[in-house]
Formats: C-alpha cells, structure tokens, sequence
C-alpha cells in the first residue's frame, strides 16, 4: 500500500516535507519505519512469512510485524497500528519495549532504495497463534521459532537474513534479558 510519510534527513530529523512511500524508496529518501518483535514468555519468537505479492523479500521468513510510520504520525501509534493490522493483535503502549533505532540502507535488484530509521520494539505475546487474524495483503503465514534462530540465521533457509546477523543478535539479547528477568 502506498502511503504519505515524512521524509527525514540521514540524521534521522524531520525535513518538513512529506511523499508517498513509493516515491521515497524511488529516491532513496531516508523515512521511518517501526520494527515489532513479539516472544513468548517460554522463548518462542513470532515470525511472519512475508507474502509474495510483497516487493521486497517476499516469501521471506521476517520481524513479527514491520511498517512505515505515517506522515505525522506519533512512533508509539504506528507500532500499534502496525501490530493490529498486519496480525490482529491489540497492544497498549505500555506493551512496547524500544530497545533503539538503526539506520537500514539496502539498494534493491528491483531499484527500490531502502533509506530507513527503524524505531525497534519487543513486546511479549501473550495469546496463542489462533487468536490472531493475518492481514492477507501483507503476511502469508505466522509461526513460533525458538528464540534462538536470531543468533543462527545461516542455518535456516528463507528465514530473516544472515547479512543482517547482528542486528538478529542484538534483538535477541535484548529478549533474553527480558525473559531471564
């Protein structure tokens, strides 16, 4: 879905000016994007499978919810937003964990420009899988992993990337930590 966003410079600071997404990555805008990791109290990671009608890494095996952050749109509203209509799931504000934000810059084969500032959260899931509906446009399938596939991407084909290991490991510190509590 094409949607206005706002359009940052590299820094991450609003520029002022606002575009459609499809625009952003034609012109390799920097934008912001919100990155959702759910876990399960017994250190399960929900993945989704991303559809194939998707431009960029379809099929794949990905973040449990990931989105674009509307123009004008609060961080905390668009992960929430996000959440809700990609699996269903409604989560407060207080369920949202900000573990920090990276800088993601991949040139696509199909010429789409990924010049993103993800705002990552974790957030326990807390309801089974059937209690989830998927949003068909956008996720093929949802599934539990353990936990510890974050840290062996390379063993597991179409599942995340290896080339974005460390960011994997850093997620998954960061849910050990909360789990371990």
């Amino acid at each position: 879905m094409d949607e206005l966003i706002d359009i940052l410079t590299p820094e991450g600071k609003f520029t002022g000016k606002t575009a459609l997404k499809s625009e952003a990555h034609k012109n390799g805008w920097f934008h912001a994007t919100v990155h959702i990791w759910l876990f399960t109290s017994d250190k399960k990671i929900l993945l989704q499978k991303r559809a194939l009608s998707k431009k960029v890494f379809p099929g794949l095996w990905d973040i449990s919810v990931a989105g674009h952050i509307g123009a004008g749109e609060e961080i905390l509203t668009s992960a929430k937003r996000e959440v809700f209509e990609e699996i269903g799931l409604e989560l407060n504000e207080k369920d949202l964990i900000k573990i920090g934000t990276r800088i993601h810059q991949v040139s696509h084969k199909n010429g789409i420009q990924d010049n993103e500032h993800h705002h990552v959260f974790i957030a326990e899931l807390k309801i089974s899988l059937s209690e989830l509906t998927i949003q068909t446009e956008e996720v093929d399938d949802i599934q539990l992993f353990d936990l510890e596939i974050l840290k062996n991407t390379e063993k597991h084909e179409n599942v995340l990337l290896s080339r974005f290991h460390e960011y994997y490991v850093s997620v998954y510190n960061k849910i050990y930590q909360k789990v371990n509590k």
